[in-house]
Order: structure tokens, then C-alpha cells, then sequence
């Protein structure tokens, strides 16, 4: 435990009711627990939001979000007595994570339950996207299949020099799980993961040269926002493919759009968007782009896991102030 963990659990003071927040919608399986076991209170939209803040707004100490709605620059500033912010789900970019980290507030989030199934995502968009999987389904559905001889032929999904960015813990289990087809794996990460196996690429623009298929996995946030651009995709190149199912803003969305609509990129699959849930009217006429609505998590197995987890660390932190899964 560290120091700072450490003075927080000595002086530590029982937590209920309102002095916990609900911010934003959350699971639902959480939200029950937090009205019906917490008491908790929840943030209003709209004008209401702007009087509960007035009236409540010091006395919140810990608040529950989700990885989408996260606790803001501006609200964090409202809440002075906040101590905790408990994530539902991996990524927490939503939450003002510099600001948590200046007043000492931890923040926990949800790794490892959704691991396999955001990889298991990844692995289906790639062959989705290479051999035109539902492309192809619509093209049933149309009806072309009887007025057309056949269908246009797509690409090998095997034996593909594949790049993630970002290997991490769900980058490698899209590793992992790529290498089952053959594929050979390079990756790019702040620093060379010890003893990965895979090939190492100084920078982004790098890895996309040396592959075929470019697979992020980053984390979101400002460091790594527009951290795939026009440049990277340039390297990534006409016959080369991009699947992202970790933020849309670590890739330049418009310089995305531009290299697909020109034809200077082969294909896409895309869980994740730049400012869901609008998706660029682009995307949607494109054949060679396969669309999600941010699903990667998207399963009643994996989704209970993580509503477990976050109470989990909610309850630790109302014991002890510590929390199960912190990040950082």
C-alpha cells in the first residue's frame, strides 16, 4: 500500500448514502445496487444538475462512472471532497486523469474480465473486414447473387504481417489469437515488451509500413489522441487494413475517412468512434468498412464480470479506502 493509500485508510470515516454519486448511466446491474444497497445519489441532467451541485456537491466522496462518463475536468472541480472514482470499464479516459492525479483521488477500472472478449472483437472485425464477411451477407440480402456470376474476391486473413499498437493486456490476446492464423506480429509500444517474441517498431509510422494490417489497442486520453495519422495510415498504405477497437480518438477520424473514400487504405473495421455515437456519414456508404457500436465488451458473461469487479472496488474502498483494482 502506498503512503498516500496508507494516511487515507488510517483516517478513514464510514461512507453512505448521498456522499456517493452516480455519474452518468452505468450498468445496470451496478445501478440497482447503488440505489437499492447504497442509497447513492444520482447526478441530474439538464438544469437540475447546476442546484444538486449546489447543494449536495460537497458532501459527494466517492463517485461511480463508466468508462464513457467519466468525472469531467469541470465536475471534479465542483466536487472538493471527492476521494474516489470507481470506473466501469478498462478505459477511463472520460475522467480527468491529471486533475485525480494532482488531488490524490484514485480511480480504479475493470482490466482482465473483458479481456477476451474485446480480443475476440478484434478477431472478428479482422476477418470481417479481409474477407468481406458481411459485405458479402448483404449482397445476399440484395438479391445480387442471382443476377451477379459471383462475388468479388477478398483477402487472405492468414499468414499476414499484423501490427498492434498497444501490447498490453488485450493486445496480447489479439495477439495471441492471431497467431493461431499464422499471422507474424509486430507491435509498437512506449517501450519493448520484455520477452513478447514479436517485433518491436520504434513508432507508429514504422509498425504501419512494416504490415499489412494494423490493429490498436492503445489506451485513449490526450497522449494518445490523433496518435494514428494521415501519416501513419500513408505508411499503412492502399492494400493495407486498420481495425480499431480501443478509442476513436487515437485515430485522426477525418485523415481516416479521406484515405477510405479516396481508396488509399483497403478497409477498416471499427468499434469505437471519435464522438459516439455519431459515426461519419462517410463510413456508412462504404462497402469495405465494417461498422460496431462499441460492443467490444458486449457480452452478458463479460459485462456481469465487470459489474462484480466495480462493486467489488466500491465496497473495498467503503471499508478500507483501498481499492481493488486501481490504475496507475
Amino acid at each position: 500500500m502506498s503512503t498516500h493509500a496508507a494516511a487515507q485508510a488510517e483516517n478513514h470515516t464510514a461512507i453512505s448514502g448521498k456522499q456517493i454519486l452516480q455519474v452518468g448511466p452505468v450498468n445496470p446491474t451496478v445501478a440497482a445496487a447503488l440505489a437499492d444497497e447504497f442509497g447513492a445519489a444520482r447526478l441530474p441532467d439538464g438544469p437540475e444538475r447546476t442546484e444538486f451541485l449546489q447543494r449536495h456537491a460537497d458532501g459527494v466522496r466517492v463517485a461511480v462512472c463508466s468508462g464513457r462518463f467519466g468525472v469531467d475536468s469541470d465536475l471534479m472541480r465542483q466536487l472538493p471532497n471527492l476521494e474516489a472514482i470507481v470506473n466501469f470499464g478498462v478505459g477511463y479516459d472520460a475522467t480527468d486523469v491529471a486533475q485525480a492525479n494532482e488531488r490524490g483521488i484514485p480511480i480504479s477500472n475493470t482490466p482482465d474480465v473483458l479481456t477476451d472478449c474485446v480480443a475476440d472483437t478484434a478477431l472478428a472485425l479482422y476477418l470481417d473486414v479481409l474477407r468481406q464477411t458481411t459485405a458479402a451477407d448483404r449482397f445476399v440480402r440484395r438479391g445480387e447473387w442471382e443476377s451477379t456470376p459471383s462475388y468479388p474476391l477478398a483477402t487472405r486473413a492468414s499468414s499476414k504481417k499484423v501490427g498492434i499498437l498497444g501490447l498490453g493486456r488485450i493486445g496480447k490476446a489479439i495477439a495471441k489469437r492471431l497467431e493461431a492464423f499464422g499471422c507474424e506480429i509486430h507491435y509498437h509500444n512506449r517501450r519493448p515488451v520484455e520477452g513478447s517474441g514479436y517485433t518491436y517498431q520504434a513508432s507508429p509510422t514504422e509498425l504501419a509500413e512494416a504490415v499489412d494490417v494494423l490493429v490498436i489497442a492503445a489506451a485513449g486520453g490526450p497522449e494518445t489522441a490523433n496518435l494514428v495519422d494521415a501519416a501513419v495510415l500513408a505508411k499503412l498504405g492502399p492494400e493495407g487494413y486498420l481495425v480499431n477497437i480501443a478509442r476513436g480518438t487515437v485515430v485522426d477520424e477525418e485523415a481516416l475517412v479521406s484515405a477510405l473514400t479516396e481508396g488509399r487504405l483497403a478497409g477498416a473495421g471499427l468499434d469505437v468512434f471519435a464522438s459516439e455515437p455519431h459515426v461519419p456519414a462517410e463510413l456508412m456508404e462504404l462497402e469495405n468498412v465494417v461498422l460496431l457500436p462499441h460492443v467490444g465488451s458486449g457480452t452478458r458473461e463479460t459485462r456481469a464480470d465487470m459489474a462484480a469487479l466495480t462493486l467489488e472496488n466500491l465496497r473495498s474502498y467503503l471499508r478500507d479506502a483501498s481499492l481493488v483494482t486501481p490504475v496507475g
